[in-house]
């Protein structure tokens, strides 16, 4: 190479790294603008992705493009760009969420007993209330003997009818703690008041904030303040990002140990009790740092699809299930359709062994 060919190289290069900062500029200076224009949407409760806008820039950029680049390759370098710009939106420390993903922080874990979720699938099992002392210890023993390391049991239970079932109360806590701790496990109730966490927190490792109360806030924050990991229940009608809200009063109390679970939304389907929002949980995963279980007995209604449902939860990426057993759920008192008897779990748990083991 001769010195003017190396000059003009030496040159080329120079202008090359110039434009190289100004492009790492203007891309900063656009990054600016996406936090200042999430911080708009996430006050205003705007959704931060608009596909009709993403095609309208990529639709300008086409028009704009005289080359060298193919139209192929300008869609694919700005792709890039709209994409990390809508994760910083989501991860933006403006007014965005502190639960949601972001590049700077791991995903959280939370520890119950002795399992992790977020780690690999947890099982949540039990019945949908605690009836006697007979009963749960009954199940609790059957189910620690499988290898389920936490015991559900409604204690509180929202009842649509005042003159249905409404659980053992305070008694109930009581029970399902000492049978979860007299066979080695944890245990999760349902809390949907104030005054029902003191006696809980004595009792039980884990709260459970069920779908009706999900909008609660004063329960979120008293429930957050425990300092006991949650188990948050997505409402039947609340959208993804009002589920999200719900975590963050709970969050912002300073407790991190937030599990969120999907369990069916009210559509027009009869067929089932409710309807299984599969992609809420590979968009949740996406959205947030929580892990996400899924509640299939509850979206199903009837005890024949649940081992079905538990599959596909499970495929879309859930951390974990939660499954109604009853030692005899024909002589139930709530829920009868949809709680599974022991046979029915063994037989649900063959399916699902390349999750759990065993």
């Amino acid at each position: 190479m001769s010195d003017t060919e190396n000059r003009n190289v030496v040159e080329l290069r120079k202008n090359i790294s110039d434009l190289n900062m100004k492009l790492l500029d203007l891309l900063s200076q656009r990054a600016q603008l996406v936090i200042k224009m999430a911080a708009i949407k996430h006050r205003d409760r705007l959704d931060l992705f608009s596909p009709s806008r993403e095609r309208e820039m990529i639709q300008a950029l086409l028009q704009a493009n005289t080359g060298p680049f193919s139209n192929e390759t300008v869609v694919d370098l700005f792709k890039h760009i709209l994409d990390v710009s809508l994760e910083l939106m989501r991860g933006s420390n403006g007014n965005g969420l502190e639960i949601a993903s972001r590049f700077d922080l791991l995903p959280i874990t939370v520890p119950v007993g002795d399992v992790e979720f977020g780690k690999k699938p947890v099982l949540i099992a039990g019945p949908c209330s605690v009836e006697s002392e007979e009963q749960i210890d009954q199940i609790a023993k059957e189910l620690a003997a499988r290898g389920v390391r936490i015991l559900r049991g409604g204690t509180f239970k929202m009842r649509t009818s005042p003159y249905s079932f409404q659980g053992l109360g305070n008694e109930g806590a009581r029970l399902l703690g000492e049978a979860a701790r007299r066979y080695g496990m944890a245990s999760i109730t349902e809390v949907n008041a104030i005054h029902q966490l003191d006696m809980c927190v004595k009792h039980v490792d884990m709260l459970q904030i069920g779908a009706r109360s999900m909008s609660n806030y004063e329960l979120l924050q008293a429930a957050g303040q425990t300092g006991l990991p949650i188990l948050l229940k997505r409402g039947f009608a609340a959208t993804l990002e009002e589920f999200e809200l719900a975590a963050e009063y709970i969050y912002k109390t300073g407790n991190q140990r937030i599990v969120l679970c999907e369990r069916g939304i009210s559509t027009f389907n009869s067929e089932t009790r409710f309807t299984l929002d599969i992609s809420a949980i590979p968009l949740l995963k996406l959205r947030t740092r929580l892990p996400v279980t899924v509640d299939v007995s509850h979206a199903a209604g009837r005890r024949i699809i649940i081992p079905a449902l538990a599959r596909a939860a499970l495929a879309a990426g859930a951390d974990g299930l939660m499954v109604e057993v009853h030692p005899q759920p024909h002589l139930a008192r709530s829920d009868a359709k949809q709680q599974l008897d022991i046979e029915q779990f063994d037989a649900m748990m063959v399916g699902l062994k390349p999750c759990f083991g065993g």
